[in-house]
């Protein structure tokens, strides 16, 4: 049930008409429902929620003034069936999910569950998806941090921003997701380096360091290279993403095209092709193949569709790279 902190934080949240914070509050609780077992009673607080926010229709943010234009809040609602990853990899997902769920076993012998997570790997490759099914699983709320709108040129700046954030993280339990990490996270040594960066960088490793909520800290980055090393000592699981296999590839389309599927679908062809592509990039590519099938007046998606569209999409990576 939910504790005394948890009912007053509730009805202030509400008088004060601070809707983000409402629901937050009340995802905590489902939370610690499902946690206890209460399946039913965690689905069912989730529908409520759900429910008024449909209603409500706010985009309120009940942040700090300055955390409202940094933080973006959304409750995610992708299947964990939907993430294809090598099967390794879903083992360590759920390792962090199941940790978190026991917490409170853990806390009881003295030890923390996984909660500082780094993702590194390709555009496209199912890091950010991971984060929202994350989220999603926990029955959390996902905070995106838009880091492109953290790193300011005014000194100290940045730094204080960024101790909003780690404040808010103690406070509001939640899945926060900082992508495109290394923009904050960069070698301090690097000699085009400046100093305010190299402050930048010291007061996330403090901040980090220090934290103890129980909100889960999701980075992820496209050039692990970039990272100062003293930042990988600080994330308690580092996982690592890479373009899918054929197996990979073939389970991505057969999710994507649903009922779309052919039965004899020439797989050889559609695979050696889709080789080099990222999930991100076979997925768009079907999807562009069923609403050309859509607008045809068919029923099934065949290679023809299929080929043209994972060409499109190599033509576009090509054009990427020469820029």
């Amino acid at each position: 049930m939910a504790n005394a902190d948890q009912v007053k934080l509730l009805i202030k949240s509400h008088f004060n008409d601070e809707q983000e914070r409402f629901y937050t509050v009340a995802l905590q609780i489902a939370a610690s429902e499902a946690r206890q077992g209460h399946a039913a009673l965690a689905n069912d607080i989730m529908k409520l929620i759900e429910k008024g926010k449909r209603e409500r229709r706010s985009n309120v943010i009940s942040f700090p003034r300055d955390l409202r234009a940094l933080v973006l809040t959304t409750i995610p609602d992708i299947s964990y069936s939907a993430l294809v990853v090598p099967q390794k990899m879903r083992k360590r997902i759920s390792r962090i999910l199941h940790e978190y769920r026991y917490m409170d076993k853990l806390k009881a012998y003295g030890l923390k569950h996984r909660r500082k997570i780094l993702l590194i790997g390709p555009p496209g490759t199912g890091k950010t998806m991971t984060a929202s099914i994350l989220a999603k699983e926990l029955t959390l709320p996902l905070q995106t941090i838009q880091v492109d709108r953290l790193v300011t040129k005014f000194m100290g700046e940045t730094s204080a921003k960024l101790r909003q954030i780690f404040d808010l993280i103690e406070q509001e339990c939640a899945v926060y997701f900082f992508d495109e990490f290394d923009a904050i996270g960069g070698e301090r040594s690097k000699d085009n380096d400046v100093g305010e960066m190299r402050r930048v960088l010291n007061s996330f490793l403090q901040f980090i360091e220090q934290d103890t909520s129980d909100s889960l800290i999701v980075a992820a980055t496209n050039n692990p290279g970039l990272l100062d090393q003293a930042l990988f000592r600080r994330f308690d699981d580092i996982l690592y993403y890479e373009l899918p296999d054929h197996s990979q590839q073939k389970q991505l389309i057969s999710n994507v095209l649903g009922v779309f599927l052919k039965k004899n679908l020439n797989w050889q062809i559609v695979l050696a092709e889709s080789n080099g592509l990222s999930h991100g990039e076979i997925a768009d590519a079907v999807r562009n193949a069923i609403k050309e099938a859509i607008l045809a007046g068919e029923k099934q998606v065949d290679e023809e569709k299929l080929l043209i569209m994972i060409e499109e999409k190599k033509d576009a990576r090509k054009g990427c790279s020469k820029e």
